[in-house]
């Protein structure tokens, strides 16, 4: 039995609900139905094919946006329900995170900021709020999946040390609901762990290279890794005992800081100066590391520099194409010039393509 949702987990009672009301569902919960809309949106079917660090068609043992984002409400829910707080709002989140992101992993995200210079720029967590308030229409009445205002205030405030969020006037609270705070985190420890161990499985990094990152030398030493002669479980084991590692450090820091600051309400989880989801001090300072560790050995490799310069390439050339020939474009891209311009809906149309999609248009206009 789930024990009751502590005083400041966000309800739906508590909510200021959809921007078009709709009836209550007999049995999903508004923010169930929240999760299930993001889960049936082409936006997030399509991050099966888009890049997390590896291009999807390399390996399909490696991630992609959609396995990562999956991984990530894995995570997001054990924080939620050990913390007594909305499963469903933080499972809907955490799947919508990453729906904005364009082809060919963060490389893409800074050729189109860079294509769109003059226009606004690009970053996807804006991009995201775009796909959930106007891109998607599966309604015949209105654009949107017509989220529920906190799920799209999680979207809104999402940030990592990869991603700082612009503010945006309809959500002036100084930080998210608890449940979004969970996102961020989760995101933040899924998508170290599952790079490192996609970075051991591909070789571009070694164990060797690892030994004195005190995070790593500690879950070395926790699954007894000289016993586990198999390389690839012994990388994987590994990554897994750092997330249990780092979960474990953000429930327990998290529950006490809470107890701290006296929250008993979601609105002193608004107003309060600080995070509250948050890791120690040492976990922080070692996943930091990781972070330099992975930043300097992996993502600024060779090999990813490579294809960061190729997407480049091909993402410069398709922009250029469809802002000279928009008639080019599917007509339901090409319907949001009038409005929202030629640039910006150019950009809509190829944020939304998978990586091989954007190559083989490319090949065809």
């Amino acid at each position: 039995m789930n024990s009751p949702l502590a005083a400041y987990a966000l309800t739906a009672e508590q909510s200021r609900g959809r921007q078009y009301p709709t009836p209550p569902h007999p049995y999903r919960s508004h923010f169930q139905r929240d999760r299930d809309r993001v889960i049936h949106s082409q936006a997030f079917r399509r991050l099966e094919g888009k890049t997390q660090v590896f291009t999807p068609s390399m390996n399909d043992n490696y991630r992609n946006r959609l396995t990562h984002s999956i991984e990530v409400a894995q995570i997001g829910r054990t924080i939620a329900r050990t913390l007594n707080l909305n499963e469903d709002l933080t499972e809907a989140i955490c799947l919508a995170h990453d729906i904005g992101h364009s082809p060919f992993g963060h490389a893409g995200e800074h050729v189109l900021n860079k294509l769109m210079a003059s226009h606004d720029g690009f970053e996807h967590n804006i991009q995201a709020m775009r796909l959930v308030d106007l891109l998607e229409h599966p309604y015949p009445d209105f654009a949107g999946l017509n989220l529920m205002y906190e799920t799209r205030l999680g979207l809104a405030k999402h940030s990592s040390p990869y991603d700082s969020p612009e503010q945006i006037a309809s959500f002036p609270q100084k930080h998210c609901s608890l449940e979004g705070q969970i996102a961020d985190i989760a995101d933040r420890i899924a998508y170290n762990c599952h790079d490192l161990e996609d970075g051991l499985r591909s070789r571009l990094i070694e164990e060797n290279q690892l030994v004195g990152l005190d995070i790593f030398d500690e879950a070395q030493a926790l699954i007894n890794a000289p016993a586990i002669t198999d390389r690839v479980v012994r990388k994987i084991r590994t990554a897994k005992a750092i997330i249990d590692r780092l979960v474990s450090d953000c429930i327990h820091t998290s529950a006490a800081l809470i107890e701290q600051m006296n929250i008993t309400s979601v609105q002193d989880v608004y107003s309060c100066g600080q995070p509250l989801i948050r890791l120690s001090e040492n976990a922080q300072q070692q996943l930091a590391q990781l972070e330099s560790f992975l930043l300097d050995n992996m993502y600024l490799s060779g090999q990813l520099k490579e294809a960061a310069a190729r997407a480049d390439e091909l993402l410069t050339e398709l922009f250029a194409r469809l802002t000279d020939q928009p008639s080019l474009m599917p007509s339901y891209y090409s319907g949001f010039i009038p409005k929202h311009g030629l640039h910006r809906a150019v950009c809509d149309y190829i944020a939304g393509m998978t990586d091989r999609y954007c190559m083989e248009t490319l090949k065809k206009v």
